[in-house]
């Protein structure tokens, strides 16, 4: 199956172009360095959703448009029943569910995310602005900040500044699950 960032990544590279802007004013327009945008717009590595939030906030480009193509048209409000989330497989290691992908105008990014367990070297970690929320549904998720490390159990919260080199990873063999509100 082709992978996500795949499909995501010409939508970019044309975003990028109907702005008419070259990759080093693009790059300083979401500040990322230009091998980044060239390496996310080649489709050549995973484009964290950092990155896609900060492309969405500073182009007014929605969020839904850049990763599947369409536009959120709802602007009252939405309801996702249960297990229909907009599956946002842009991390081979996560399953993302957006929660409230048909809202226009969306002031946050709600998931439900999945994250099966894994050793501590598989830990992978990514950093981008703005804040998160994590809200604990199951199973044990290990979350690294920087050099702290909180386990989160259901019920738990965790509330945290998204520049914070972030990774995770699901304990006791299972996977966690959890709400991740994206500011």
């Amino acid at each position: 199956m082709e992978q996500a960032y795949k499909e995501i990544a010409p939508r970019l590279a044309g975003l990028r172009d109907a702005l008419g802007e070259s990759v080093e004013e693009f790059a300083a327009r979401v500040g990322v360095d230009a091998a980044a945008v060239r390496r996310y717009e080649a489709g050549q590595t995973e484009i964290p959703v950092g990155y896609l939030m900060e492309v969405s906030k500073s182009t007014g480009v929605e969020l839904n448009t850049l990763i599947a193509g369409s536009e959120s048209h709802l602007i009252s409000h939405s309801v996702v029943r249960a297990g229909k989330g907009l599956s946002v497989d842009r991390r081979k290691d996560y399953d993302y569910k957006n929660l409230a992908y048909r809202f226009k105008g969306r002031k946050m990014e709600p998931f439900e995310i999945r994250v099966p367990a894994k050793s501590e070297s598989e830990i992978s970690y990514t950093r981008h602005s703005g804040q998160e929320f994590i809200y604990m549904l199951e199973g044990r998720l290990e979350i690294r900040l920087g050099d702290k490390v909180e386990v989160l159990e259901p019920g738990d919260s965790l509330y945290f500044d998204s520049q914070t080199p972030h990774g995770m990873r699901g304990l006791d063999g299972a996977p966690a699950r959890f709400l991740d509100v994206i500011l």
